[in-house]
């Protein structure tokens, strides 16, 4: 079964409140984003990899790559103006029936296991997504006021989040709306179920600098 990833890079690290997007900050010694990219290749080494990112970014992302030496293959998208305009982008280069996930660029602790799992139980459910526990308590605002509501009633989405490609390309071709701050949401607009499996809380995502302090220790 052929197997994609979409990892999506799109950001302008506004939160991290620095002039280079958070995808390029370095970690450890390089770049968040080569870090993803090798957790998929690690994961398996024929998954075809389709990175997105805006135009004005590649050039860079291209130096980046001969400065570091880097030589997980992939292919490059265009980013667009939402991330559902990116992912949309990143599904025209998906040519097989298979599955496809699609990945946070600033995501570089996902762990093999759960990208295996996510895969694997995507072959008979169509649609997985990685979830955690809510660990904090929780507080539900009802207009100027607000309410305790048990945590054990939600959880915490992480990525990759994975599909049957010909489910995914299909719920792409709806008209975008803001409600669709994920993949899931997107596919669940049609009314299919969506699958949950377990994360790994190191999975976080890379958005501020207490994140990149965080990300740093893990390494």
């Amino acid at each position: 079964m052929k197997k994609y990833v979409i990892i999506v890079a799109g950001g302008k690290g506004l939160r991290m409140g620095s002039e280079l997007p958070k995808q390029f900050l370095p970690i450890g010694g390089r770049p968040v984003l080569m870090h993803t990219l090798e957790a998929f290749r690690k994961y398996e080494a024929t998954l075809q990899i389709i990175l997105v990112l805006p135009k004005e970014q590649q050039d860079f992302w291209k130096q980046l790559c001969e400065e570091y030496h880097f030589d997980v293959g992939h292919l490059i998208a265009d980013g667009g103006e939402t991330r559902f305009h990116s992912v949309k982008n990143g599904l025209a280069l998906v040519r097989e029936s298979g599955l496809v996930g699609v990945h946070d660029g600033v995501r570089p602790f996902v762990s093999v296991d759960v990208i295996r799992n996510c895969y694997d139980l995507a072959e008979t459910r169509k649609a997985v997504i990685p979830v955690i526990d809510v660990v904090e308590t929780v507080r539900h605002l009802t207009g100027n006021s607000s309410e305790t509501v048990s945590r054990n009633d939600y959880k915490l989405v992480q990525t990759p989040q994975v599909f049957d490609t010909e489910l995914l390309k299909r719920a792409y071709t709806q008209e975008f709306t803001p409600f669709f701050t994920d993949d899931a949401s997107v596919v669940e607009t049609m009314g299919v179920p969506v699958y949950l499996a377990e994360g790994n809380r190191e999975n976080i995502k890379i958005t501020t600098p207490f994140d990149l302090k965080i990300g740093s220790a893990l390494l």
